[in-house]
C-alpha cells in the first residue's frame, strides 16, 4: 500500500498515534464518599446539541465502574501546572488523590483546582469501541479560563504550549 505498513504492532501503533496532540483530563466523582478518579487524554467534545463529549476508556479499567455509578461526573481539563496531578491520577495503585488538589462540585462530580475548564457531565451512553470503551456524557454545567493554558501529551510527554 504505497509505503504504508498494517498495524499489526501495538507499540508502533502507539508510536502513530503519539503523532497527535491531546489535551489532558481528569474525570473524577466522589463515590461512597470517598474520591475517585482517572486521566483521560482522549476527551473529545462530541455535539453542541444535545452538549454531549467523549472519553475513552480502557476496558481494563478498574476506576470507570465506579466512577459510572456516579450521578455526576466532574471532568477537569488540566492546566500546564497539572503535570504530577495528571501522573496520580494516571497511576493504577495507591492514593490517586493525596496530592491533588481537588474541590467537591455539584452531585458526586469532583474538580481539580486550577483546572483551565470543568464540566459536570452525566453518563449519556456507552459504545464498544475494541479494547476501550466510550463514553458519551451529557454536560449538565460547564465553567472555563480562557486564558489558561492547557497541559498537552505528545509523543508520550507531558508539554505546555507555546506562544508562536
Amino acid at each position: 500500500m504505497d509505503g504504508l505498513t498494517p498495524p499489526t504492532d501495538p507499540l508502533e501503533l502507539r508510536r502513530v498515534f503519539g503523532c497527535f496532540p491531546s489535551g489532558v483530563t481528569g474525570v473524577c466523582a466522589l463515590v461512597d464518599g470517598v474520591p475517585v478518579g482517572m486521566a483521560a487524554s482522549t476527551f473529545v467534545p462530541v455535539s453542541l446539541d444535545p452538549p454531549l463529549v467523549s472519553v475513552c476508556v480502557r476496558n481494563e479499567s478498574l476506576t470507570w465502574p465506579r466512577l459510572r455509578r456516579s450521578n455526576l461526573l466532574g471532568v477537569s481539563v488540566l492546566g500546564g501546572n497539572h503535570e504530577l496531578a495528571c501522573r496520580a491520577l494516571a497511576d493504577r495503585q495507591g492514593d490517586r488523590f493525596k496530592e491533588v488538589a481537588w474541590r467537591s462540585g455539584p452531585g458526586d462530580a469532583i474538580f481539580i483546582e486550577d483546572a483551565v475548564a470543568v464540566l459536570a457531565c452525566h453518563l449519556y451512553a456507552e459504545m464498544p469501541a475494541g479494547d476501550h470503551i466510550i463514553a458519551l456524557l451529557l454536560i449538565a454545567g460547564v465553567r472555563a479560563d480562557p486564558e489558561g493554558e492547557p497541559l498537552v501529551f505528545h509523543r508520550s510527554r507531558y508539554r505546555k504550549l507555546a506562544v508562536a
